[in-house]
């Protein structure tokens, strides 16, 4: 399992999923709006479903499941995965021995591209996209 936020999908997660396909079919548990809004501070740009329609076009992608945004082995254990692929920023609670963890992708985030989206205001405008999350 890949556990991903995708608030904004980057190369970085690109690159992590590829490299976490060479370890056997990637099961990406995305964390839900609440838990995003609980734990960064933000409702996501995208709701849930569509962060999944997203992430189930990319090839590397066999399954995409809901998962809480702290990551346990009975998670793990309830979607019948053997491993979490997590890059080096990894606070999830998981035994070394079911845990890989991968480079990050440098200079590169989510929380990057937004605060700077925030500060330039790349994006200016509202939308009435039923995929856009509505404020929790």
């Amino acid at each position: 399992m890949v556990d991903m936020s995708v608030i904004l999908l980057h190369h970085g997660h690109i690159r992590l999923l590829r490299k976490a396909a060479k370890y056997g079919e990637v099961v990406v548990g995305l964390s839900t709006d609440k838990d995003i809004e609980k734990y960064k501070g933000h409702t996501p740009l995208l709701t849930w479903e569509c962060r999944k329609e997203i992430l189930e076009s990319i090839r590397y992608v066999s399954a995409v499941v809901e998962v809480p945004y702290i990551i346990t082995e009975a998670v793990l254990d309830e979607h019948g995965v053997q491993f979490l692929v997590h890059g080096d920023d990894n606070f999830n609670t998981i035994s070394e021995d079911r845990l890989i963890i991968l480079p990050r992708t440098p200079a590169i985030s989510s929380s990057m591209l937004l605060a700077y989206n925030r500060r330039v205001k790349i994006i200016p405008y509202a939308t009435d996209s039923d995929c856009v999350a509505q404020r929790l």
